[in-house]
């Protein structure tokens, strides 16, 4: 079957059928299929869609290019949650150990951070030693140790989304729902799951923006996951301002030892709220808790106690981390760096937050990344001292740039400034859970 057909008969409008699909992904894989004919059939599937059919076809080729990660010997039940990302957005650091402190499984394969989103995977490596490449059998043998694991994606778990993803990206054809769809699961799917929980963000902040094309994702990630036989839910939740206080790597992991420590100040009670709220719905639908008082319950117990604190600490140990941050956070944060506070002009109350502009300033001055090959300087970061809703005088404070050049600061500073808009009327302050998708 050649490339030619394949890509006239959807580039005509017409409905792949499944050999055709695997025809297509096998050759991403083997090289056969060259880039300009896989962006060809790309963009043919960009302007002329998929059906729902199609959508699960391709999930399961590009699931099927790789291997599956074999759970049968775990004795407890595999769940996961993944987010399609945000700014600030830390609450795998919480979840991972609040989830194996009540009794799951927890096989976390993550991403690095790109563009204005932040990554879990630059994050744990902030931890001094934090080893994210692991081999499949180095992340089981952890997980059955300690209860979770964290690394990369391996070239053998479905590897045609890497390049599939690269030439989305270079030929503008990210934002499609079923592309995104495949993309995703094909990953979370190779973890060999029970459950599986989705945190769709909407917002500003968030890939998608409009709140009714984020719950088409959520609603079209959840139908493919039930239709693998994983139970799927997702929560679309609010990205219309950074998550918590700090955005930026070491920082956002020092936020989340501390919730993990008890230690929770007014701003950072969003992290651990959606923590919560995420961590209660996989041990609902894993079928560790009965219902949601159950799930808060024994979430609250493994805070409380220390006992989500203790697996984090052991989990660090095991990838060669220095578990020491866990009790001293502080660890965690570079002093040399300059602090710049960012000050308001006028009185008035925070009324919008851009905050792809904010997760861009920090971007821009080290802490994440334009291309995907370039480095991350993870001390760098922003402190937010203020949420959507709150009211400020002129010359008050928004929050603390931190960086390591005074030309950054003062670039870095005028665009957080413009990123906050103020105004003489309070707003109504947005709600953190948007939407549930059953």
């Amino acid at each position: 079957m050649r490339p030619q057909e394949i890509i006239a008969k959807k580039r005509d409008g017409g409905e792949l059928s499944a050999e055709e699909i695997r025809v297509f992904i096998d050759g991403v894989c083997s090289g056969e299929w060259a880039d300009y004919q896989i962006s060809a059939l790309v963009m043919a599937i960009f302007i002329r869609g998929l059906s729902q059919t199609e959508q699960s076809e391709l999930t399961r080729a590009m699931l099927m290019s790789g291997e599956t990660l074999d759970m049968s010997d775990i004795e407890l039940p595999v769940a996961d949650k993944h987010s399609t990302g945000g700014v600030g957005d830390k609450t795998s650091l919480v979840i991972a150990p609040l989830a194996a402190a009540c009794g799951l499984a927890v096989p976390m394969i993550s991403g690095r951070g790109l563009g204005h989103t932040g990554g879990t995977l630059d994050k744990l490596e902030s931890i001094p030693g934090y080893n994210v490449h692991l081999s499949t059998g180095q992340f089981k043998s952890i997980m059955k140790e300690c209860g979770f694991a964290m690394m990369g994606q391996t070239a053998e778990i479905a590897p045609a989304d890497k390049k599939l993803y690269a030439l989305r990206d270079a030929t503008a054809t990210v934002p499609y729902i079923p592309l995104i769809v495949a993309s995703i699961m094909s990953k979370k799917l190779a973890e060999g799951l029970d459950a599986l929980v989705l945190d769709v963000k909407t917002g500003s902040g968030a890939f998608m923006q409009a709140f009714d094309d984020s719950r088409r994702l959520a609603e079209a990630m959840v139908e493919t996951g039930g239709s693998f036989g994983v139970k799927t839910m997702a929560i679309v939740s609010d990205m219309s301002q950074p998550l918590g206080k700090h955005v930026g790597n070491a920082c956002e992991v020092y936020e989340c030892i501390n919730i993990l420590r008890g230690t929770v100040k007014p701003a950072v009670q969003p992290t651990l709220d959606l923590s919560i709220e995420l961590t209660a719905a996989m041990l609902r639908l894993a079928g560790v808790s009965e219902d949601d008082a159950e799930a808060r319950s024994a979430i609250d117990d493994a805070l409380s106690s220390g006992r989500a604190l203790d697996v984090f600490r052991k989990n660090i140990e095991l990838q060669g981390g220095d578990p020491r941050v866990c009790d001293e956070p502080k660890l965690l944060l570079n002093e040399k760096l300059i602090k710049v506070p960012v000050l308001v002009d006028r009185a008035g109350f925070i009324s919008a937050i851009d905050t792809f502009a904010v997760g861009k300033a920090v971007c821009e001055i080290g802490g994440g990344r334009i291309k995907a090959e370039d480095g991350v300087d993870y001390s760098v970061g922003f402190a937010s001292e203020v949420k959507i809703g709150d009211k400020v005088g002129a010359g008050e404070l928004i929050g603390f740039v931190y960086c390591r050049k005074a030309g950054d600061a003062e670039s870095a500073v005028a665009k957080l400034k413009n990123a906050y808009e103020i105004r003489d009327v309070a707003p109504a302050a947005p709600e953190l859970i948007r939407a549930t998708i059953t």
